[in-house]
């Protein structure tokens, strides 16, 4: 199985600007089933020759049946393109816009209460499974390969060394989510732990958390009660110093709870693998699943 995407996956992509255009290429490249684009202006044009361009998300949904969307749009109209997606009911809504202000998030996360949409981001580097060849945002296809472990993290950069590390140690991957490093967002790691338990081709997932918030202290106490697939985790941050944002909008330690050092504790009192470095995730999957078999 897989997370989230797959090969049954349309996707539709809204913000066909340069960066929007040159991620759509790579996910063409890769296998990613894009069926159409929404950007002001260019209805009755195709880009690439291929992909039809469309005036609005539904009118899209309507004529292609797209079932997930992606946003590049700039980050002052993200609110606006993320609501008019969910508006559309699709089942999936990644944004990768970087900025979004969160006073939008705050509204946009509770009008995602009333509705059936799963939102991924903003501010992330999206979804990719290897085994069907899908991915929706902007996770190199060449760094993954088909597999049995689940990534999740709240930073870009570090899910790609995370799978790096994984690859070192002939390990694949079932599906890998970036979360995205705001204050608010979508998708939770609570989430994403639910799927892959739920995941019978998943058999571990590692973790990438960072300094601020608590959502890292939110994983540890749903790994303690409900995950029976060992979680390998790692927080960027260690010697970050109190008050200083740190790269993300959420990197930044505003109480005891944010620092690194209370998140590892939690971890590994919720039962998790901690490693203090990110070089060491994959020998730490090595270690944990060859003990793993052997018991």
């Amino acid at each position: 199985m897989s997370i989230l995407v797959d090969k049954n996956t349309k996707l539709l992509i809204q913000g066909v600007g340069r960066d929007g255009s040159f991620q759509a290429l790579r996910m063409m490249e890769y296998g990613t089933n894009i069926v159409s684009a929404v950007h002001p202006g260019r209805e009755g044009s195709k880009f690439e020759n291929k992909i039809p361009y469309f005036s609005s998300v539904s009118k899209a949904i309507n004529e292609t049946g797209a079932n997930t969307g992606i946003i590049f749009v700039p980050a002052p109209f993200a609110k606006d393109a993320i609501i008019e997606q969910i508006d559309s009911n699709l089942e999936l809504v990644v944004c990768i816009t970087e900025g979004v202000p969160i006073h939008d998030m705050i509204e946009i996360k509770n009008y995602l209460q009333t509705k059936t949409t799963r939102l991924l981001g903003p501010n992330c580097p999206g979804i990719i499974t290897p085994k069907s060849k899908t991915k929706v945002g902007i996770i190199p296809g060449n760094i993954v390969s088909p597999g049995n472990i689940g990534v999740v993290s709240r930073s870009g950069t570090l899910t790609y060394e995370a799978i790096s590390q994984l690859a070192q140690y002939g390990y694949g991957q079932s599906t890998c989510i970036g979360i995205g490093g705001d204050p608010i967002n979508g998708t939770s790691f609570v989430d994403a732990l639910k799927l892959f338990q739920e995941d019978e081709e998943t058999e571990a997932v590692v973790l990438i958390g960072e300094i601020g918030g608590n959502k890292e202290q939110e994983a540890a106490t749903f790994i303690q009660n409900y995950m029976s697939k060992p979680v390998i985790a790692n927080i960027a941050g260690q010697t970050a110093p109190e008050g200083k944002r740190m790269g993300h909008a959420g990197a930044i330690v505003t109480g005891e709870s944010g620092l690194a050092s209370a998140k590892n504790i939690s971890l590994k009192n919720a039962g998790a693998h901690v490693v203090e470095s990110s070089a060491y995730i994959g020998k730490k999957v090595k270690e944990v699943l060859s003990k793993n078999f052997k018991n």
